[in-house]
């Protein structure tokens, strides 16, 4: 019998650091829609008010396959009012992806989730995101 195996990611931030528009560009280089499917922003931003705001408030999950691996992520709120929602995703992944803006660097909404992340001991890849922003300070940030 094949058995397909599979890992649990959580996607963190603070808030407009590009969770969301990681996620969609994830759906699409995996070519998670049919082609016939019209593909609009923010796919997983569900409720009127996230698509209203641009913010993730409810943490909502999609899977993709990677070869033989299915990655089941997880889209989390960035927003320090949603601090427990982004714990209990975190009690049921095996690592994540934290996404720092290259600007704006990390925020202490990021530096919460990390903490949390590493004392889950999560394994964690940190991703600079925006570094093509006139304003980015990418060396600073990654140090």
């Amino acid at each position: 019998m094949d058995t397909m195996s599979f890992r649990n990611v959580a996607i963190i931030a603070h808030v407009d650091h590009g969770k969301t528009t990681l996620v969609d560009g994830i759906l699409r280089q995996c070519r998670a829609f049919a082609e016939h499917e019209q593909l609009v922003d923010r796919v997983m931003d569900s409720m009127d008010l996230e698509r209203e705001r641009g913010i993730t408030i409810t943490s909502k999950n999609t899977a993709v396959h990677y070869g033989d691996v299915k990655i089941n992520i997880v889209d989390t709120p960035g927003h320090a009012d949603f601090g427990g929602e982004v714990e209990r995703v975190l009690s049921m992944v095996e690592g994540a992806l934290l996404l720092v803006d290259a600007s704006e660097g990390p925020l202490p909404q990021t530096r919460f989730v990390l903490r949390k992340a590493m004392e889950a001991n999560l394994k964690v890849i940190v991703c600079i995101n925006k570094i093509d922003r006139p304003d980015a300070r990418t060396e600073a940030v990654v140090s």
